[in-house]
Protein backbone atom coordinates (compact mmCIF):
# COMPACT_ATOMS: atom_id res chain seq x y z
CA UNK A 1 0.00 0.00 0.00
CA UNK A 2 1.38 3.35 -0.87
CA UNK A 3 1.20 6.52 1.48
CA UNK A 4 1.39 10.11 0.55
CA UNK A 5 2.14 13.05 2.94
CA UNK A 6 -0.42 15.79 2.50
CA UNK A 7 0.90 19.14 0.96
CA UNK A 8 2.12 21.64 3.54
CA UNK A 9 -0.16 24.49 3.57
CA UNK A 10 0.68 28.40 4.97
CA UNK A 11 -1.76 30.89 5.44
CA UNK A 12 -1.23 34.67 5.54
CA UNK A 13 -3.81 36.57 6.88
CA UNK A 14 -5.84 33.69 8.20
CA UNK A 15 -7.63 35.63 10.81
CA UNK A 16 -9.67 36.91 8.60
CA UNK A 17 -13.01 35.74 7.09
CA UNK A 18 -11.34 34.75 4.47
CA UNK A 19 -8.53 33.09 5.86
CA UNK A 20 -10.51 31.46 7.91
CA UNK A 21 -13.03 30.15 5.05
CA UNK A 22 -9.29 29.08 3.58
CA UNK A 23 -8.69 26.82 6.84
CA UNK A 24 -12.00 25.04 6.98
CA UNK A 25 -11.69 24.35 3.20
CA UNK A 26 -8.58 23.11 3.97
CA UNK A 27 -9.57 21.15 6.71
CA UNK A 28 -11.89 18.96 4.05
CA UNK A 29 -9.16 18.70 1.58
CA UNK A 30 -7.20 14.91 1.38
CA UNK A 31 -4.23 16.35 0.10
CA UNK A 32 -3.78 20.08 2.25
CA UNK A 33 -2.30 20.41 5.57
CA UNK A 34 -2.16 23.96 7.26
CA UNK A 35 0.78 24.05 9.45
CA UNK A 36 1.19 28.01 9.34
CA UNK A 37 -1.52 30.09 10.20
CA UNK A 38 0.12 33.76 9.70
CA UNK A 39 -1.52 36.62 11.74
CA UNK A 40 0.18 39.38 13.05
CA UNK A 41 -2.66 40.90 14.86
CA UNK A 42 -3.66 37.56 16.56
CA UNK A 43 -0.32 35.99 16.43
CA UNK A 44 0.32 33.74 19.70
CA UNK A 45 -2.90 33.09 19.81
CA UNK A 46 -4.89 29.78 19.29
CA UNK A 47 -6.83 29.53 16.20
CA UNK A 48 -9.68 27.84 17.97
CA UNK A 49 -10.00 30.52 20.26
CA UNK A 50 -10.80 33.34 17.42
CA UNK A 51 -12.71 30.59 15.67
CA UNK A 52 -14.34 28.04 17.67
CA UNK A 53 -15.81 26.62 14.26
CA UNK A 54 -12.11 25.67 13.64
CA UNK A 55 -11.35 23.41 16.94
CA UNK A 56 -12.30 19.82 15.91
CA UNK A 57 -9.42 20.84 12.45
CA UNK A 58 -6.62 23.29 14.71
CA UNK A 59 -7.13 22.20 18.38
CA UNK A 60 -3.34 23.72 18.69
CA UNK A 61 -2.38 25.40 15.64
CA UNK A 62 -1.25 28.78 16.86
CA UNK A 63 -1.35 31.97 14.69
CA UNK A 64 2.03 33.26 13.81
CA UNK A 65 3.77 36.32 12.50
CA UNK A 66 3.74 37.02 8.71
CA UNK A 67 6.23 36.71 6.77
CA UNK A 68 8.25 35.43 3.86
CA UNK A 69 10.84 33.17 5.92
CA UNK A 70 8.07 31.43 7.67
CA UNK A 71 6.38 30.81 5.08
CA UNK A 72 9.38 29.53 2.53
CA UNK A 73 9.37 26.31 1.62
CA UNK A 74 6.02 25.33 2.43
CA UNK A 75 4.30 23.68 -1.07
CA UNK A 76 1.32 26.05 -1.22
CA UNK A 77 0.65 29.63 0.27
CA UNK A 78 -2.37 31.11 0.05
CA UNK A 79 -2.38 35.48 0.64
CA UNK A 80 -5.42 36.31 2.38
CA UNK A 81 -4.03 39.56 3.42
CA UNK A 82 -5.90 43.41 2.51
CA UNK A 83 -5.23 45.00 -1.07
CA UNK A 84 -1.97 46.35 -0.98
CA UNK A 85 -0.38 43.92 1.28
CA UNK A 86 0.49 40.74 -0.53
CA UNK A 87 2.82 42.82 -3.24
CA UNK A 88 4.83 43.56 -0.58
CA UNK A 89 5.04 39.89 0.52
CA UNK A 90 4.88 38.12 -2.79
CA UNK A 91 8.53 39.09 -4.32
CA UNK A 92 10.21 37.51 -1.24
CA UNK A 93 7.48 34.25 -1.91
CA UNK A 94 7.96 33.69 -5.72
CA UNK A 95 10.81 31.36 -5.41
CA UNK A 96 10.80 29.66 -2.02
CA UNK A 97 7.29 28.16 -1.90
CA UNK A 98 5.62 25.52 -4.54
CA UNK A 99 2.26 27.30 -5.54
CA UNK A 100 1.57 31.18 -4.77
CA UNK A 101 -2.23 31.75 -4.67
CA UNK A 102 -3.16 35.11 -3.94
CA UNK A 103 -6.47 36.36 -2.93
CA UNK A 104 -5.96 39.85 -2.78
CA UNK A 105 -6.19 42.11 -6.24
CA UNK A 106 -2.80 42.64 -6.11
CA UNK A 107 -1.55 40.82 -8.90
CA UNK A 108 -5.28 40.62 -10.83
CA UNK A 109 -4.82 43.87 -13.28
CA UNK A 110 -2.46 43.55 -16.44
CA UNK A 111 -1.97 47.51 -16.46
CA UNK A 112 0.32 48.35 -13.67
CA UNK A 113 -1.17 52.14 -14.63
CA UNK A 114 -4.46 50.93 -13.42
CA UNK A 115 -3.01 50.46 -9.78
CA UNK A 116 -2.43 54.19 -8.70
CA UNK A 117 -5.41 55.70 -11.04
CA UNK A 118 -8.26 52.78 -8.74
CA UNK A 119 -5.98 51.48 -5.62
CA UNK A 120 -4.44 54.76 -5.31
CA UNK A 121 -0.96 53.64 -4.94
CA UNK A 122 1.55 52.54 -7.53
CA UNK A 123 2.38 48.91 -7.62
CA UNK A 124 5.59 47.85 -5.58
CA UNK A 125 6.30 44.65 -7.85
CA UNK A 126 5.26 45.38 -11.53
CA UNK A 127 7.20 42.89 -12.91
CA UNK A 128 5.63 40.24 -11.75
CA UNK A 129 2.39 41.22 -12.60
CA UNK A 130 2.65 39.25 -15.75
CA UNK A 131 3.70 36.07 -14.42
CA UNK A 132 0.21 36.15 -12.70
CA UNK A 133 -2.53 33.77 -13.97
CA UNK A 134 -6.16 34.78 -13.93
CA UNK A 135 -7.34 32.56 -11.26
CA UNK A 136 -11.03 32.06 -12.60
CA UNK A 137 -11.12 28.48 -13.68
CA UNK A 138 -14.40 28.33 -15.88
CA UNK A 139 -13.14 31.06 -18.37
CA UNK A 140 -9.58 31.13 -17.71
CA UNK A 141 -9.05 27.40 -17.03
CA UNK A 142 -6.07 26.70 -19.81
CA UNK A 143 -3.58 28.96 -18.19
CA UNK A 144 -3.59 26.95 -14.61
CA UNK A 145 -2.24 23.89 -15.28
CA UNK A 146 1.51 23.96 -13.92
CA UNK A 147 1.08 27.42 -12.66
CA UNK A 148 3.34 28.71 -9.94
CA UNK A 149 1.60 32.11 -9.15
CA UNK A 150 -2.17 32.66 -9.12
CA UNK A 151 -4.08 35.57 -8.27
CA UNK A 152 -7.94 34.52 -7.57
CA UNK A 153 -10.22 37.27 -8.21
CA UNK A 154 -12.75 38.24 -5.66
CA UNK A 155 -16.46 38.35 -5.34
CA UNK A 156 -17.66 41.22 -7.68
CA UNK A 157 -15.42 40.00 -10.63
CA UNK A 158 -16.07 36.48 -10.24
CA UNK A 159 -20.15 36.83 -10.29
CA UNK A 160 -20.20 39.77 -12.83
CA UNK A 161 -17.57 38.24 -15.33
CA UNK A 162 -19.80 34.41 -15.08
CA UNK A 163 -22.37 36.78 -15.58
CA UNK A 164 -21.19 38.62 -18.79
CA UNK A 165 -18.31 36.96 -20.03
CA UNK A 166 -20.00 34.35 -22.44
CA UNK A 167 -22.16 37.25 -23.75
CA UNK A 168 -19.15 38.98 -24.60
CA UNK A 169 -17.72 35.70 -26.48
CA UNK A 170 -20.78 34.70 -28.19
CA UNK A 171 -20.99 38.41 -29.41
CA UNK A 172 -24.67 38.67 -28.76
CA UNK A 173 -24.81 41.61 -26.62
CA UNK A 174 -23.10 45.09 -27.14
CA UNK A 175 -19.79 45.04 -25.37
CA UNK A 176 -20.29 48.73 -24.40
CA UNK A 177 -23.01 50.43 -21.97
CA UNK A 178 -22.97 47.27 -19.91
CA UNK A 179 -24.69 48.15 -16.52
CA UNK A 180 -23.44 45.72 -13.26
CA UNK A 181 -25.86 45.95 -10.03
CA UNK A 182 -24.25 43.75 -7.49
CA UNK A 183 -24.85 43.26 -3.92
CA UNK A 184 -22.53 41.81 -1.01
CA UNK A 185 -22.52 40.85 1.80
CA UNK A 186 -21.17 42.20 5.35
CA UNK A 187 -18.54 39.58 5.18
CA UNK A 188 -17.25 40.80 2.12
CA UNK A 189 -15.55 43.86 4.12
CA UNK A 190 -14.06 42.05 5.89
CA UNK A 191 -13.40 41.52 9.86
CA UNK A 192 -12.23 45.05 11.01
CA UNK A 193 -14.88 46.71 12.03
CA UNK A 194 -16.01 49.97 10.67
CA UNK A 195 -18.72 52.21 11.17
CA UNK A 196 -20.70 50.95 7.89
CA UNK A 197 -19.86 47.34 8.78
CA UNK A 198 -21.31 47.84 12.34
CA UNK A 199 -24.39 45.66 13.33
CA UNK A 200 -26.25 48.89 14.26
CA UNK A 201 -25.52 50.57 10.65
CA UNK A 202 -25.91 47.68 8.42
CA UNK A 203 -28.83 46.10 9.88
CA UNK A 204 -32.08 47.02 8.43
CA UNK A 205 -30.26 49.09 5.52
CA UNK A 206 -29.16 48.98 2.19
CA UNK A 207 -27.35 50.84 0.38
CA UNK A 208 -24.78 51.66 -2.35
CA UNK A 209 -21.41 52.60 -2.37
CA UNK A 210 -17.98 53.41 -4.54
CA UNK A 211 -20.61 55.05 -7.25
CA UNK A 212 -19.08 55.44 -10.38
CA UNK A 213 -15.38 54.49 -9.18
CA UNK A 214 -15.09 51.74 -7.33
CA UNK A 215 -11.70 49.73 -7.65
CA UNK A 216 -13.31 46.39 -8.94
CA UNK A 217 -14.46 48.09 -12.73
CA UNK A 218 -11.27 47.74 -14.66
CA UNK A 219 -10.76 43.98 -13.25
CA UNK A 220 -14.57 42.97 -13.85
CA UNK A 221 -13.77 45.05 -17.80
CA UNK A 222 -10.78 42.96 -18.14
CA UNK A 223 -12.25 39.38 -17.51
CA UNK A 224 -15.72 39.67 -18.70
CA UNK A 225 -14.40 42.40 -22.14
CA UNK A 226 -17.16 44.50 -21.76
CA UNK A 227 -17.11 48.25 -20.61
CA UNK A 228 -19.25 48.25 -17.47
CA UNK A 229 -20.87 50.61 -15.08
CA UNK A 230 -20.48 48.95 -11.57
CA UNK A 231 -22.56 50.17 -8.72
CA UNK A 232 -21.73 47.79 -5.72
CA UNK A 233 -24.37 47.84 -2.63
CA UNK A 234 -23.88 46.40 0.68
CA UNK A 235 -26.93 44.36 1.88
CA UNK A 236 -27.61 43.20 5.21
CA UNK A 237 -26.39 39.60 5.19
CA UNK A 238 -23.48 37.80 6.65
CA UNK A 239 -22.36 36.18 3.02
CA UNK A 240 -23.80 36.07 -0.47
CA UNK A 241 -23.71 38.30 -3.21
CA UNK A 242 -26.27 38.77 -6.28
CA UNK A 243 -25.27 40.13 -9.79
CA UNK A 244 -27.58 41.78 -12.04
CA UNK A 245 -26.08 42.84 -15.03
CA UNK A 246 -28.23 44.56 -17.97
CA UNK A 247 -26.54 44.75 -22.08
CA UNK A 248 -28.05 45.59 -24.98
CA UNK A 249 -28.59 42.48 -27.91
CA UNK A 250 -26.04 43.01 -30.77
CA UNK A 251 -28.47 40.14 -32.51
CA UNK A 252 -31.84 39.26 -32.48
CA UNK A 253 -32.34 37.72 -28.97
CA UNK A 254 -34.60 36.03 -26.79
CA UNK A 255 -34.67 34.52 -23.57
CA UNK A 256 -33.96 30.99 -24.55
CA UNK A 257 -31.14 31.61 -26.93
CA UNK A 258 -29.73 33.65 -23.67
CA UNK A 259 -30.10 30.67 -21.39
CA UNK A 260 -28.43 28.53 -23.61
CA UNK A 261 -25.17 30.67 -24.40
CA UNK A 262 -25.01 30.04 -20.32
CA UNK A 263 -25.50 26.81 -20.62
CA UNK A 264 -23.04 26.74 -23.91
CA UNK A 265 -20.45 28.04 -22.25
CA UNK A 266 -21.14 26.18 -18.33
CA UNK A 267 -21.43 22.56 -19.84
CA UNK A 268 -20.12 20.20 -17.92
CA UNK A 269 -18.78 22.80 -15.20
CA UNK A 270 -19.22 21.53 -11.64
CA UNK A 271 -19.33 24.91 -9.96
CA UNK A 272 -21.61 26.44 -12.18
CA UNK A 273 -25.46 26.16 -12.41
CA UNK A 274 -27.64 27.68 -14.96
CA UNK A 275 -31.40 27.41 -14.23
CA UNK A 276 -34.47 29.30 -15.60
CA UNK A 277 -34.75 30.52 -11.71
CA UNK A 278 -33.75 33.20 -10.62
CA UNK A 279 -30.81 32.65 -8.47
CA UNK A 280 -30.88 33.12 -4.52
CA UNK A 281 -27.62 33.95 -2.32
CA UNK A 282 -28.83 31.80 0.21
CA UNK A 283 -28.93 28.81 -1.83
CA UNK A 284 -25.41 29.02 -2.33
CA UNK A 285 -24.51 29.33 1.18
CA UNK A 286 -21.38 27.52 1.64
CA UNK A 287 -20.82 25.99 -1.37
CA UNK A 288 -18.19 26.90 -4.25
CA UNK A 289 -21.18 27.11 -6.68
CA UNK A 290 -22.33 29.82 -8.74
CA UNK A 291 -26.35 29.76 -9.63
CA UNK A 292 -26.74 31.79 -13.21
CA UNK A 293 -29.74 32.79 -15.10
CA UNK A 294 -30.59 35.02 -18.21
CA UNK A 295 -33.64 37.26 -19.60
CA UNK A 296 -34.56 39.52 -22.59
CA UNK A 297 -37.00 41.85 -22.04
CA UNK A 298 -38.65 41.98 -25.51
CA UNK A 299 -40.20 45.46 -24.05
CA UNK A 300 -37.37 47.51 -23.39
CA UNK A 301 -34.93 45.18 -25.48
CA UNK A 302 -32.04 44.67 -22.46
CA UNK A 303 -30.82 41.59 -21.82
CA UNK A 304 -30.69 40.69 -17.74
CA UNK A 305 -28.03 38.04 -16.78
CA UNK A 306 -27.99 37.58 -13.06
CA UNK A 307 -25.40 35.58 -10.69
CA UNK A 308 -25.49 34.60 -7.16
CA UNK A 309 -22.52 33.04 -4.71
CA UNK A 310 -21.20 32.65 -1.63
CA UNK A 311 -18.65 35.43 -1.55
CA UNK A 312 -16.41 33.70 0.58
CA UNK A 313 -16.09 30.53 -1.23
CA UNK A 314 -16.33 31.08 -4.87
CA UNK A 315 -16.16 34.32 -4.61
CA UNK A 316 -12.16 33.83 -2.46
CA UNK A 317 -11.41 31.19 -0.68
CA UNK A 318 -13.26 28.26 -2.92
CA UNK A 319 -12.11 30.35 -5.78
CA UNK A 320 -8.21 29.83 -4.33
CA UNK A 321 -8.62 26.48 -3.81
CA UNK A 322 -10.11 25.78 -7.04
CA UNK A 323 -7.36 27.25 -8.68
CA UNK A 324 -4.57 25.35 -6.31
CA UNK A 325 -5.78 22.07 -7.57
CA UNK A 326 -6.07 22.82 -10.87
CA UNK A 327 -2.58 23.98 -10.76
CA UNK A 328 -1.14 21.17 -9.23
CA UNK A 329 -3.03 18.28 -11.03
CA UNK A 330 -5.17 17.54 -8.51
CA UNK A 331 -8.98 16.87 -9.09
CA UNK A 332 -10.03 19.82 -8.82
CA UNK A 333 -13.20 19.39 -6.42
CA UNK A 334 -10.97 18.09 -3.78
CA UNK A 335 -11.63 19.74 -0.31
CA UNK A 336 -14.89 21.73 -2.12
CA UNK A 337 -18.60 21.16 -2.22
CA UNK A 338 -20.82 22.28 -4.73
CA UNK A 339 -23.46 22.03 -2.58
CA UNK A 340 -25.09 24.58 -0.05
CA UNK A 341 -26.17 24.98 3.27
CA UNK A 342 -29.89 25.26 3.82
CA UNK A 343 -31.65 26.72 5.52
Amino acid sequence: MLYFLAMQVGIAGASGYAGAELMRLCAAHPDFDVVRAGADTQAGQRVAALYPSLTPAYPTLEFSKVGADELAGLDVVFLALPHGESQDLAPGLVDRVGLLVDLSADFRLRDVDAYPRWYGHDHVAPELLGSFVYGLPELFRSELPGARLVAAPGCYPTAAALALAPFVRAGVIEPTGVIVDAASGVSGAGRKLSHTTHFNTADEDFTAYGLLNHRHTPEIEQASGAEVLFTPHLAPMNRGILATCYARPAVDLQTGHALGVLKDAYAGEAFVVVSETSPSTKATLGSNCAHLTARVDPRTGWVVALCALDNLVKGASGQAVQCANIALGLPEGAGLSNVGVYP
